[in-house]
């Protein structure tokens, strides 16, 4: 599917309409070889490890806001390039906050009734969010705080340091969304995308194009109208809408069952 979605803009940017699906493959593959590797190491290096992993990480959110390091992807400079790929330090700093704030949690347990015992995680989580936002990449920023929170939950904290997170978290995306605008437009186009058909709206409409006509059985493979420069990121962000469009409802169906298995791998 990233070859029939990439393969019109793969032409027309690069040449070649294989392009993003030999990328795919060799990252697939890549994968493959770091999951088999990864799975082999035991959960007690990365709690041995954890403050080193966390220091790491944050110091990559600070060197990716260096204009020659850090590169402009979509509007924010999330992305450091190393000429054959580019990586998202914000994707490292979920992976050593989670395990910094699980070990931390599990060596205080019999403190975690005292307020004062949250005020290394809460301040991490400010710090973090801090540099996540200079990029600025509110989404990763909102998951990684939510996640965080629901950890500290987990732990068996008086509900009422809960409730008080809760409400400085709600507080502070209000601010954000006040100093920045454009983060309640998004919501309301995600809400009414034909109110702003041409700006905010156009990608979600142009999902819609395809979700919509598809039908049970869809176009087929390979017959999609809307990856031919009507829909934004057809290969990546919105590719689900490629595979109704050319698969039907089926096709999209089947996804959703895949994705759900996989969730379910993850809470066993």
């Amino acid at each position: 599917m990233v070859y029939s979605a990439s393969q019109i803009w793969a032409s027309y940017k690069n040449g070649s309409e294989i392009y993003y699906f030999i990328r795919q493959i060799i990252f697939y593959l890549l994968g493959i070889t770091l999951y088999l590797l990864i799975r082999k190491i035991d959960s007690s290096f990365y709690e041995k490890h954890k403050n080193t992993l966390l220091i790491i990480s944050i110091f990559l959110l600070i060197i990716v806001l260096i204009p020659p390091i850090g590169i402009v992807r979509g509007g924010a400079r999330s992305w450091i390039n190393l000429g054959f790929f580019a990586f998202q330090p914000s994707e490292f700093v979920k992976l050593s906050l989670i395990i910094f704030t699980a070990s931390y949690l599990k060596n205080n347990k019999d403190s975690m009734q005292k307020l004062s015992s949250l005020i290394l995680i809460v301040l991490l989580v400010l710090l973090i969010f801090g540099l996540i936002m200079l990029e600025p990449d509110f989404g990763t920023g909102f998951i990684l705080t939510l996640t965080i929170l629901s950890m500290i939950l987990l732990s068996g904290i008086k509900k009422s340091f809960f409730y008080i997170g809760i409400i400085m978290a709600i507080s502070g995306i209000i601010f954000l969304i006040i100093i920045a605008p454009y983060r309640l437009q998004r919501i309301f186009a995600y809400l009414n995308p034909w109110s702003d058909p041409l700006g905010s709206g156009f990608q979600i409409i142009q999902s819609l194009y395809a979700l919509c006509p598809s039908g049970i059985f869809g176009t087929g493979l390979f017959k999609s109208r809307q990856k031919y420069f009507y829909l934004p990121e057809p290969q990546t962000d919105f590719i689900f809408s490629i595979i109704v469009e050319e698969l039907g409802k089926i096709g999209g169906v089947v996804v959703i069952l895949i994705f759900f298995g996989l969730f379910y791998e993850c809470i066993i």
